[in-house]
C-alpha cells in the first residue's frame, strides 16, 4: 500500500520575508566595505602652514570640519603612544605588601591604645 504525502507548501510570507534580510544583509555589507575603505584610506595629514593662514582658516573654518579633525589627524590607525615602548601593567604586589604592612602598624596602634586605656581607667 503506498502512502500518499502531500507536497510541502512553501510559505510565500516566511520566503519573501528571508529574501528582504539577505537583501538589506548585503546592503549593509556594501556600506560596511565603503565605510572600511574611507578610514583607511584616511584623510592626507595637512603641511606646516603659518600662523598667519592658520588664524585665517581658524576664522572662516567649518564646525563640521574641526570637530572630525580630531578624529582623522592619525593616519594609518597609529596610536598615540606608537612612540613609547609599550609598558607591562604594574604588579599589585607591592601595593598589597604596603597595604597588609600599615594594617599590622594600625592595629598594633589600636591594641596599644586600648592597653593604655584599660590600665589607666582600671585604676
Amino acid at each position: 500500500m503506498a502512502m500518499f504525502r502531500r507536497p510541502r507548501k512553501s510559505s510565500p510570507p516566511l520566503r519573501r520575508k528571508q529574501q528582504e534580510i539577505a537583501r538589506q544583509e548585503a546592503e549593509l555589507h556594501d556600506k560596511l566595505d565603503k565605510l572600511e575603505r574611507m578610514v583607511t584610506k584616511g584623510r592626507p595629514i595637512p603641511q606646516s602652514r603659518s600662523r598667519a593662514q592658520a588664524s585665517e582658516e581658524g576664522i572662516r573654518g567649518n564646525k563640521t570640519e574641526k570637530r572630525f579633525q580630531v578624529s582623522l589627524a592619525l593616519d594609518g590607525g597609529q596610536s598615540i603612544e606608537a612612540g613609547r615602548p609599550a609598558r607591562r601593567p604594574r604588579s599589585m604586589r607591592k601595593e598589597r605588601r604596603e597595604g597588609r604592612f600599615m594594617f599590622l602598624v594600625l592595629l598594633a596602634a589600636l591594641a596599644a591604645a586600648v592597653i593604655w586605656l584599660i590600665s589607666h581607667l582600671h585604676s
